[in-house]
Parts: structure tokens; sequence; C-alpha cells
């Protein structure tokens, strides 16, 4: 079997123009997934450990110009976060 022309170093000797083609794909491919990866461990939307959930969450305050949350007043069956 025989493989296409570019996919090895004898073939790009003979085609130096697709070089800088597989260059700029492997480094799109690269900085593709060092960006999932930085999303995956610094961001506070994706947690893997489900300790944490919970005071990622109290880390966002709500906003409404019609209701002040922090005097607000909950019913009692509600589960403790703390």
């Amino acid at each position: 079997m025989r493989l296409m022309a570019g996919l090895t170093a004898a073939s790009l000797k003979k085609h130096p123009s697709l070089i800088p083609l597989y260059f700029f794909v492997g480094s799109g491919c690269l900085a593709a997934g060092l960006y999932t990866l930085r999303l995956c461990v610094s961001t506070p939307d994706v947690s893997f450990h489900c300790k944490l959930i919970f005071s990622l969450f109290l880390l966002f305050q709500f906003y409404s110009p019609i209701r002040d949350y922090s005097k607000e007043k909950f019913p009692e069956e509600r589960p403790k976060i703390d």
C-alpha cells in the first residue's frame, strides 16, 4: 500500500511547500488542545471534584436591580450549603 505524497520524510523533500502547512496545522491542533485543557483546569464552570461544587457556587453572586438577594428570606426546608 502506497502512502499519499507528503506523508513521509522522503516525499516531503520532493514537496517542500507542504512543510509550512503541516507546521501550522500541527500548531493549531496543539493550541486548541492546550486551550481546552486550560478551560478544564482553570474555570469554575467545570469541576472534577464533587466536594468543591458548592464552594465554587458561592463565588457567583446573582444581580438583580429589583431584588436584593442578600436580604432575601428563604424557606426553612431549604438544604444548607455551608
